[in-house]
């Protein structure tokens, strides 16, 4: 469980292509020219196509931030379709995006200085890992999207190139038999695509290994930590309303008491599950996520509940340090389990497998304690 890469094989999708190339024809369709990341167009037998460029600008760099920090997230995509990049001719290469503007960017700039076609498939605005695994970077639409930009028109060679990642949702042999466009599959990283290319298509072993290194864990805390602050939030509230009027003592002395401690452990929960597990991920215990957030969220409570100076020869305090140990951990827990779908320890089998044993055993952490903790206030 310590390593943090393994390696992906090229898999293709053994599926059935209902798409037709006549209708897709009829409706062929051109990406908007005024796009903010557009600079401009090329004429082409297909059309009056955008052309874009390798350098990306502020708008393109301040879009990527905010939608990593879940700002506009859901619609931060790109009109399928071709595009021109740089200044291509009928013989320069195709690279197939999704609609992911992330991704359509860091194709552009890791092909800085060349010029070439980027055939951007319609995912839903979704990455193409994932649109893969959920089938719309796939083969239906790939076809779909040859027909309908009329690529057959403006490049004299059959050839496209494909993320590995997209593998999962292509099968290679079906766009050969349908569309007479042969599928090479590239790099995992944009950033290989030069070497690979100057090599003639060919990668090495360590360009077919996706890792899954700290710098990599850590750009998706953002948008976990957002999400998990919107429920943060809510209930921090809830928590600081029942201690202010459950207590012994007055409402802002019993929040000196319990309330403002309460609202401390539920936001430490969320960094010990939103934030730490993620970088401590492979120095962790345990396999399953769930028992890495449990772990982290054990320690922050020992940590809180010291620093509360909890006196246990009073029942009532007993049952509020008690409580702590399960809420906290709970919510670790279940806040670590929201990394399984985007890291490269894990399987779809081995996810479900722990989403059967850990989502109930959080529930009933949490609920447990939530209910010990109200009854330790009222009892106070």
């Amino acid at each position: 469980m310590g390593k943090d890469k393994f390696e992906l094989p090229v898999i293709q999708e053994k599926t059935s292509c209902r798409c037709s190339t006549a209708a897709a024809e009829s409706q062929k369709t051109i990406p908007d020219l005024n796009q903010s990341f557009v600079s401009g167009f090329v004429d082409t037998p297909s059309g009056r196509l955008p052309q874009v460029s390798s350098v990306l600008v502020w708008p393109d760099r301040w879009g990527s931030i905010k939608a990593r920090w879940g700002v506009g997230r859901m619609d931060y995509s790109v009109n399928p379709g071709l595009y021109a990049l740089g200044t291509p001719d009928n013989n320069s290469l195709v690279f197939v995006s999704a609609n992911y503007k992330m991704s359509f960017d860091r194709l552009r700039q890791a092909l800085a200085g060349r010029s070439g076609w980027i055939l951007v498939l319609d995912t839903k605005g979704i990455n193409v890992w994932c649109a893969a695994g959920k089938g719309t970077f796939g083969t239906e639409e790939l076809v779909k999207r040859i027909e309908s930009s009329g690529l057959k028109k403006v490049v004299n060679h059959r050839k496209l190139i494909l993320p590995q990642l997209g593998a999962p949702g292509i099968a290679a042999h079906k766009v050969k038999q349908i569309s007479g466009f042969n599928v090479h599959y590239g790099p995992i990283r944009a950033e290989d695509l030069p070497v690979y290319l100057d090599a003639g298509f060919k990668a090495t072993a360590q360009m077919r290994i996706k890792t899954f290194p700290l710098k990599e864990r850590a750009v998706l805390i953002p948008i976990e930590l957002v999400e998990a602050m919107k429920a943060f939030l809510i209930i921090a509230s809830v928590f600081f309303i029942i201690s202010g009027i459950g207590g012994p003592l007055g409402f802002w002395a019993n929040e000196g008491s319990s309330g403002f401690f309460a609202v401390l452990s539920l936001l430490c929960a969320i960094i010990g599950g939103a934030v730490l597990n993620p970088l401590l991920l492979p120095y962790l215990p345990g396999r399953a996520f769930s028992i890495k957030g449990f772990s982290i969220g054990i320690v922050i409570a020992l940590i809180l509940l010291c620093l509360r100076d909890i006196n246990l020869s009073a029942w009532s305090e007993r049952a509020e340090a008690l409580a702590w140990f399960l809420i906290i951990p709970a919510m670790s827990g279940y806040l670590a389990m929201n990394f399984t779908g985007c890291s490269t320890y894990t399987s779809l089998s081995g996810v479900k497998r722990e989403m059967r044993w850990a989502l109930p055993l959080e529930i009933v952490c949490g609920s447990v304690g939530v209910i010990m903790w109200i009854g330790a206030i009222l009892i106070a």
